[in-house]
């Protein structure tokens, strides 16, 4: 997968044409394809992911608005694609609602969950989970950036989805003798969202190591 600025057509104008319902495999997942949630663009501030499929030419681009209190308010999507990817698109937005970044980013992390909820029979459409979740990280991952960058609190900021700071993952590591992000998440959380901060706990974990 990879992600671009294509523009992205709305699912009220999508063209219908060749689309099967029968991809669908839920009444759930069909009454969200014909009547989609959540479509257009997200209020400012919003933060923006993207994410495109070169094998079914399949794109979709999701946006948030996000509280002081890291809650989603508002998650919204447009897509270009098919039935499965428009449903999965506005089960996903709806699901997240309300939710912290890290609980969304978490369910972002398991695609398999969103395809068995709707689309469990459809044979070869898992992809299109994927790639909802794909944008959804995306999302969340633009959100962090920005958080890190405006942070002034007295410890550095690691991981903005669950507020994890470096001197915690630094002494996780010193004192468990940790080698892995997988271990670090383990122990303190960090990682276990939009996993943005993966390269900055591997330099955490390459800089302690280093001094033993």
């Amino acid at each position: 997968m990879s992600h671009h600025n294509s523009p992205l057509a709305r699912p009220e104008s999508f063209d219908y044409t060749g689309v099967e319902p029968m991809q669908l495999t839920s009444g759930q997942a069909i009454e969200q394809f014909l009547n989609p949630q959540n479509v257009g663009d997200a209020a400012q501030p919003r933060f923006t992911g993207r994410a495109t499929s070169f094998a079914c030419g399949g794109a979709l681009r999701i946006s948030l608005h996000i509280d002081d209190s890291q809650h989603i308010t508002e998650a919204k999507f447009k897509a270009a694609g098919c039935s499965v990817l428009v449903a999965s698109a506005s089960l996903l937005t709806s699901a997240i609602i309300g939710e912290t970044t890290g609980e969304a980013a978490a369910l972002g992390q398991r695609p398999e969950v969103l395809d068995h909820l709707a689309f469990s029979s459809a044979g070869g459409r898992a992809e299109c989970a994927t790639l909802v979740c794909e944008a959804l990280l995306s999302a969340i991952a633009t959100y962090s950036g920005t958080v890190r960058d405006e942070w002034n609190g007295d410890e550095v900021l690691i991981c903005t989805c669950f507020g994890v700071s470096e001197q915690t993952i630094d002494r996780e590591i010193r004192e468990k003798q940790l080698l892995t992000i997988g271990e670090v998440t383990r122990e303190c959380n960090a990682g276990a969202g939009c996993r943005s901060c993966y390269p900055l706990i591997e330099d955490i974990i390459e800089e302690v190591n280093s001094k033993w």
